[in-house]
């Protein structure tokens, strides 16, 4: 925060003014560090691209300093996951799929036809995500990224955690039988 000024009133030494500012941006700078990688990682679940991610996670530590809040929140991982996540359901604009897969998906084994083979895969479960509806789609996704509870979960989404639990089972198991399907041609290619 380079360009932050401090105000002292009549009687406060200026020094002193700015050495309690200094603390503030120290302070706030340890909380936007702690707490960084989780606020990006739900804005990237949400958003599926990086660069919105990057502008969510800004708007939401934004957000939280202009308010001047951080040091009162009792559960900061909670209400910052909130934040990120109505910020990036919010900022979402919708994608074509290719433009959200990577480019280059890397495989730990397996040559250039094993690596195909993984990146059509995954962008045909990328397109069965994005399929689910919306109610489905993202409890499974803030599930996905294994950063937050299931109650954390339920806050965030404003949901209570027995419907969070059903939603997420039911996304899992709408992917596993598509996966099926998709493998085996259903149930009438097993016997």
């Amino acid at each position: 925060m380079p360009n932050a000024v401090f105000f002292a009133s009549p009687d406060e030494p200026v020094a002193q003014a700015a050495g309690e500012g200094a603390r503030l941006t120290a302070s706030f700078a340890a909380f936007v560090e702690r707490h960084s990688h989780l606020v990006y990682r739900i804005a990237l679940a949400v958003a599926r691209n990086p660069h919105d991610a990057e502008d969510v996670a800004q708007e939401t530590f934004l957000q939280v300093y202009r308010r001047e809040r951080w040091t009162e929140i009792d559960d900061q991982r909670g209400y910052l996951a909130r934040v990120a996540w109505r910020l990036a359901v919010k900022r979402r604009r919708p994608r074509m799929l290719e433009q959200d897969l990577p480019e280059e998906i890397p495989s730990a084994e397996g040559g250039p036809e094993q690596q195909a083979i993984d990146r059509q895969l995954e962008a045909w479960l990328h397109a069965r995500i994005d399929a689910l509806p919306e109610k489905l789609r993202q409890p499974l996704a803030l599930a996905a990224l294994g950063e937050l509870k299931l109650v954390e979960i339920a806050e965030v989404l404003g949901l209570p955690e027995g419907t969070v639990r059903r939603r997420i089972h039911d996304a899992r198991q709408k992917l596993r039988h598509e996966l099926m399907e998709r493998k085996g041609g259903g149930h009438e290619g097993r016997r």
